[in-house]
């Protein structure tokens, strides 16, 4: 039971999250309204729009700290686990969303939340020193470019700009081939 109210308050919140992407300055009746459920009903989950984007930030780190924790960064081949890793950020492209709209209103403590840099850096190190990443580029700038790639992929299929279907390996493509046209 315990799982099933988890799976439910996660997909609320998710529903949550791109509502307030989507409308920024929406009243809690109409985020509730674009999230498909009552007033009455938000408001026992979150009584001001403060609580809202505070529960929002705390769920939205976890899940994505998740991802990465069990993408295999330090166990897995480097691109068996680059697979992983967008596979699993995928499941959470509303978080991803939110995160990346909301970003400037976190402050300073985000960063301390969040691993991510650490261990992307390690992550793209250990490809690199396995011949799997070019070395041309630093460990942090392949994080820095991996990042952006998937949050602005994110983004565009958010838009309708990008399909979904077929998201994840154009994610891994565009990172790892850019643009340029085989021969």
């Amino acid at each position: 039971m315990e799982s099933e109210t988890l799976h439910q308050d996660t997909q609320l919140l998710a529903a949550l999250a791109l509502a307030l992407v989507d409308h920024p300055r929406a009243t809690l009746q109409e985020l509730a309204k674009t999230a498909g459920i009552s007033k009455a009903t938000l408001y026992r989950f979150c009584r001001t729009r403060d609580q809202l984007v505070e529960q929002l930030w705390q769920h939205s780190i976890r899940a994505l700290n998740h991802a990465l924790d069990n993408a295999g960064l330090d166990s897995l081949a480097p691109l068996e686990a680059l697979k992983r890793l967008i596979t699993n950020n995928l499941e959470h492209r509303e978080f991803q969303a939110f995160l990346m709209y909301y970003w400037k209103e976190a402050g300073a403590g985000i960063e301390e939340q969040m691993c991510w840099d650490m261990q992307l850096d390690a992550f793209f190190l250990r490809g690199q020193q396995q011949g799997v990443f070019r070395i041309d580029i630093s460990a942090a700038a392949l994080t820095e470019i991996f990042t952006w790639t998937l949050a602005g992929l994110i983004n565009a299929e958010r838009q309708g700009k990008v399909a979904r279907l077929g998201l994840p390996a154009l994610i891994e493509n565009a990172f790892l081939h850019g643009a340029v046209a085989t021969k």
